[in-house]
């Protein structure tokens, strides 16, 4: 008599799982997980909204550079695929967000649904060359295609504005109540509200099935196929989410700042993404928003204090973080949570 697939499965499953281990059900499990640092990570952010309240500007532009930090995790950190032109999908939805309000819509959350949808689209149409090859070949192909991005828009000065930026955006009170202030109030809180929602998005997909899947092609693409993992429609699929997700967050810069210019698609955007990343650590999600906030606090600070040589000082903090904590500084800081507290 024949077994039943779902009989087949069953007893197969813990020889896997004796053979490997680890359940992988139960390791994805024990990764979702809330730990209570998550929770008190997310509520020390609200404390600004309190105790900070003349620097929420600030604050807001931290929470909008950490949703596009952690666009750019998703792809570097657990799928492998480098990229100094990430600049490009920001970009995009920042001039979606403008050009739609400046000619007549400009309610803030369709316009991030929009924004999202747009760059999704450019994503997909630009994925098909990206996960076709790897290392230095890759850094020219994204390197290139944000200079033609900058370019294009450039040249499209009737839709963009061009070098003057993009004028007369007017973004409409969210739900129709809470209208962006000079101080930053809504603005923050509004930035948070996306953060924390499309954090919790990325913290899903990358516990699981698929996730995982991304990290053992990063580890070893070569492999990943002989068990079934088809490696360019997995990469090209988190290429595609992490387009839309850096989307959203330039729609949110400009909706807030009601100006887009060409400074949205520059290398120097996307060179300051991956500073963030190298600052907060790789593959961790808190590194992209630890980062984030490291180098725009220190950005407004040392500014203030030289404001011809602060990259200086942010060149030697970078080195000093990769001397002594090659993993970031999340993950220097993971390593001091006692070994009982931590994730299977």
């Amino acid at each position: 008599m024949t077994e039943t697939p779902a009989k087949t499965e069953a007893a197969t499953a813990p020889a896997f799982s004796a053979g490997a281990g680890v359940d992988p059900r139960a390791f994805l499990a024990g990764q979702a997980r809330w730990s209570v640092f998550e929770v008190l990570f997310w509520l020390a952010a609200i404390l600004p909204f309190f105790l900070l309240p003349t620097y929420l500007s600030l604050a807001s532009q931290i929470a909008i550079t950490a949703l596009f930090a952690l666009s750019l995790d998703l792809i570097l950190g657990y799928a492998g695929i480098i990229s100094l032109g990430h600049a490009v999908y920001f970009g995009v939805g920042a001039y979606t967000a403008g050009i739609i309000s400046k000619y007549g819509w400009g309610e803030p959350i369709s316009g991030l649904f929009i924004s999202a949808f747009v760059a999704a689209v450019v994503g997909y149409l630009t994925s098909f060359l990206i996960v076709r090859v790897q290392h230095l070949a890759l850094l020219m192909i994204t390197l290139g295609l944000g200079f033609i991005a900058v370019e294009l828009a450039n040249s499209a000065a009737w839709l963009t504005g061009g070098a003057d930026g993009l004028l007369g955006v007017d973004t409409w009170p969210i739900f129709g109540v809470w209208d962006f202030d000079l101080w930053g109030r809504t603005a923050y809180v509004y930035a948070l509200v996306v953060l924390f929602i499309l954090f919790v998005v990325s913290r899903r997909l990358v516990h699981s099935p698929f996730g995982l899947s991304l990290r053992g092609i990063r580890e070893n693409a070569v492999r990943m196929p002989a068990i079934g993992a088809p490696n360019q429609r997995r990469l090209q699929k988190v290429y595609v989410i992490s387009a839309a997700i850096a989307g959203v967050a330039g729609a949110l810069l400009t909706q807030t700042t009601e100006f887009a210019s060409l400074e949205v698609l520059g290398f120097q955007r996307s060179a300051d993404l991956a500073v963030m990343l190298i600052l907060g650590g790789t593959g961790r999600l808190y590194g992209a928003i630890v980062g984030a906030a490291i180098f725009m606090i220190a950005r407004d600070q040392l500014a203030d204090m030289n404001p011809q040589y602060w990259y200086f000082w942010i060149g030697l903090l970078l080195m000093a973080v990769v001397l002594f904590l090659p993993d970031g500084i999340v993950g220097g800081l993971a390593r001091l949570v006692p070994p009982r507290w931590r994730k299977p």
